[in-house]
């Protein structure tokens, strides 16, 4: 799944060269959705 957001919200590694903290912040945004989505579907139900 994180490949696909990844691709979806368009964080690459130009973003990853040109401005890292907000490389991060996206990378730390997608991996808390992916846990959430995760865990909403396989754990909570």
């Amino acid at each position: 799944m994180i490949p696909q957001m990844k691709a979806a919200e368009g964080v690459t590694e130009a973003l990853k060269a040109a401005d890292q903290m907000e490389w991060v912040r996206r990378m730390n945004s997608i991996h808390n959705r992916v846990e959430e989505i995760i865990l909403a579907e396989i754990v909570y139900e």
